[in-house]
């Protein structure tokens, strides 16, 4: 089955992004755009080059991939083996995919943060110096 390739983001959709993330973090976000290799479809065994956008902040890396017209998927990542999700595989709105990524980001990092205060009974405490950097959506 031969697919037309999927065409790289359009200039409002990157404005989307770099808007949702100005007021985000209040300031402006270097996002590079790029390529990547996924499966559009679960049962496909091959993969295919998909778009993306890129950035990092905060020691974290974000990637949005365009999957088709319309077919948005997010991911964080902190390095290689930690990548994370938002919990729903597509979306159709752009501005919905971008601000559940970052909201689902915050989410993990304020947990991170709370589990490192609170280590349980057999975890040892590492966190002696807290910085409390703001990473909420608010």
């Amino acid at each position: 089955m031969t697919r037309t390739p999927i065409p790289d983001f359009t200039e409002t959709e990157t404005w989307i992004v770099a808007q949702t993330l100005r007021e985000r973090y209040g300031s402006e976000v270097d996002v590079q755009h790029g390529d990547s290799e996924i499966r559009l479809f679960p049962e496909d065994r091959e993969l295919t080059v998909v778009p993306c956008l890129v950035w990092s902040q905060r020691n974290v890396n974000f990637v949005i991939f365009k999957a088709g017209e319309k077919r948005f998927r997010g991911q964080f990542y902190y390095r290689g083996f930690q990548q994370y999700g938002t919990g729903k595989p597509e979306y159709d709105d752009l501005g919905e995919c971008v601000v559940t990524l970052l909201q689902v980001q915050a989410d993990h990092d304020r947990t991170e943060k709370t589990e490192q205060k609170d280590p349980g009974p057999r975890a040892k405490d590492t966190d002696s110096n807290s910085d409390n950097l703001e990473y909420y959506w608010d």
